[in-house]
């Protein structure tokens, strides 16, 4: 029970750094434009974490993840998949390995450091949506944007402005009707909040979409008709799609699918 409340706990923290970053880009090396990179946008290597006292949770030899590459990672509860998306999104630090996105080696980053990288290069759709509910729909949408100056400054490039790229973004979605943009987030269905959180991660165009069991939810043909909008995004946007869930019927949709248990060294008999 332990390890399952510092999953909860990590997942909390994502949530809450994700939105506390400061407004300054992250100072680190020069970045090659992402449309012509041939190195893959996320690598790692010998990579090792535990929570104190306990076994270890993940022994990954090796993992890579290429530009525009759509990919369903399976896993069981309690695999360590929320813990692997913190340390992808530098929430956590590894007990040893390489952690590299976009080239850059974030575990030579501080903690703000990280918080900053994160913010400008990758966008999330949390299981529970996590959406502000005090904010209308577009204010939630938007809220990258107030953190990351890059991510502003894509949106206004590609759309005119942060609010057109907002409302542009949730009509391609699904959500057309001008009235819902200033609804409080929480007077919305699950439906039409898995469709803001997905409007909130692509915002911007981060180069990676991490969505974790976002469709659990949903009935089989919903969650078949979002993923299908998720990939039209994130193929316009030419971001990658990490996608973890448990549902292995999804996974033929995807470019290539994995299961944790096969990249984990450390993963039980239970899991493989």
């Amino acid at each position: 029970m332990v390890v399952n409340d510092n999953a909860c706990l990590l997942r909390k923290r994502v949530v809450l750094t994700f939105f506390a970053s400061k407004l300054a880009p992250t100072r680190v090396h020069h970045q090659p434009d992402r449309f012509y990179m041939t190195q893959a946008l996320i690598e790692l290597s010998d990579l090792g974490f535990s929570w104190p006292g306990h076994p270890p949770l993940l022994d990954i030899p090796a993992f890579r993840l290429e530009p525009g590459e759509t990919l369903f990672l399976k896993g069981p509860s309690g695999s360590g998949k929320t813990t692997l998306l913190g340390l992808l999104g530098g929430v956590q630090k590894p007990d040893r390995g390489s952690i590299r996105l976009l080239g850059q080696e974030l575990t030579e980053l501080g903690a703000g450091a990280r918080d900053r990288f994160r913010v400008d290069h990758t966008g999330y759709i949390f299981q529970q949506f996590n959406l502000l509910p005090f904010l209308s729909v577009r204010e939630n949408v938007e809220l990258p944007c107030h953190f990351s100056r890059l991510r502003a400054e894509r949106a206004i490039q590609r759309h005119g402005s942060v609010d057109q790229a907002a409302a542009t973004l949730l009509a391609h979605l699904g959500l057309k009707d001008e009235n819902i943009l200033g609804r409080r987030a929480d007077s919305l269905s699950i439906g039409q909040q898995q469709r803001v959180a997905a409007a909130r991660a692509l915002i911007g165009q981060p180069e990676l979409v991490i969505a974790d069991e976002p469709t659990s939810a949903l009935d089989y043909d919903a969650r078949e008709n979002f993923i299908r909008l998720l990939f039209a995004e994130c193929r316009e946007a030419g971001s990658s799609l990490l996608f973890v869930s448990h549902d292995q019927s999804l996974a033929p949709l995807f470019d290539r699918n994995l299961s944790l248990a096969d990249l984990n060294r450390a993963a039980t008999p239970f899991e493989v």
